[in-house]
């Protein structure tokens, strides 16, 4: 999962709301290029359009993924 925040009067603000539970603890790194609005969209999309894959069973297994990378190497 990844959450964008920033920062407010020295303290981290998530840019949207997340469904963590109170307490959760998290571990934040700084990105130092973070993505701007139409990166984040376009990533947002790629990433729905993959679990959409995985939900129509349009998947292809580890090995496969393997042998054909080594087949155009």
């Amino acid at each position: 999962m990844t959450l964008i925040a920033r920062v407010q009067n020295g303290r981290l603000v998530l840019d949207e709301p997340t469904t963590l539970p109170e307490g959760q603890v998290v571990q934040l790194a700084i990105v130092d290029n973070p993505m701007d609005a139409t990166e984040r969209a376009e990533l947002v999309a790629a990433i729905e359009e993959a679990e959409q894959d995985i939900d129509a069973g349009r998947v292809v297994d580890e090995a496969e993924v393997w042998a054909r990378l080594k087949a155009i190497a």
